[in-house]
């Protein structure tokens, strides 16, 4: 009798209890909501990284191949894509699309599309250096301006405006 007493005790001790394994999932679920945070914001980071080197190249080659021209009137983006040696689409599933600014025809307009609500902002605000009026003293006034409605749409329907000339 002690021995199967003494068989008992350790098939007792030797399990886990339904709140150990409890807190064992919990403590999986923080790591896996904190791990999926990493990476959405490695994401985000890598997007605007790409959209801000492809924003360089666009204007580099447009600069390069209209920069003998009185103005920019004779943008085509089909042309300046396919001479750039890049892809019309940005990281975001949206578009970039070139054109000639209405008030004057010696600057040019890039406009970004397919943008959330935090990246229409932060593409908004962001200092884009060589852009038409960027003011660097305050950080305000960037270059860029939200079309249509002010980043406002929920589903990346935003879209940014970048003057530069």
């Amino acid at each position: 009798m002690k021995i199967r007493f003494a068989n008992h005790i350790a098939r007792e001790q030797s399990g886990r209890s339904m709140i150990e394994m409890l807190g064992v999932l919990a403590i999986m679920g923080v790591i896996t909501v904190a791990a999926i945070a990493m990476v959405t914001a490695a994401m985000r980071s890598a997007n605007r990284s790409a959209v801000q080197d492809q924003v360089t190249q666009i204007v580099t080659g447009v600069r390069s191949l209209l920069g003998g021209y009185d103005d920019f009137s004779g943008i085509d983006n089909g042309t300046i894509f396919a001479a750039i040696g890049i892809s019309n689409k940005n990281p975001y599933n949206g578009d970039y699309m070139l054109s000639t600014y209405p008030a004057d025809p010696r600057l040019f307009v890039l406009t970004i599309t397919g943008l959330n609500q935090s990246d229409c902002q932060y593409f908004k605000t962001k200092a884009w250096i060589e852009s038409f009026g960027f003011q660097a003293s305050d950080g305000k006034y960037s270059g860029a301006d939200a079309d249509p409605s002010d980043c406002s749409a929920h589903d990346g329907r935003n879209s940014i405006r970048i003057v530069f000339n």
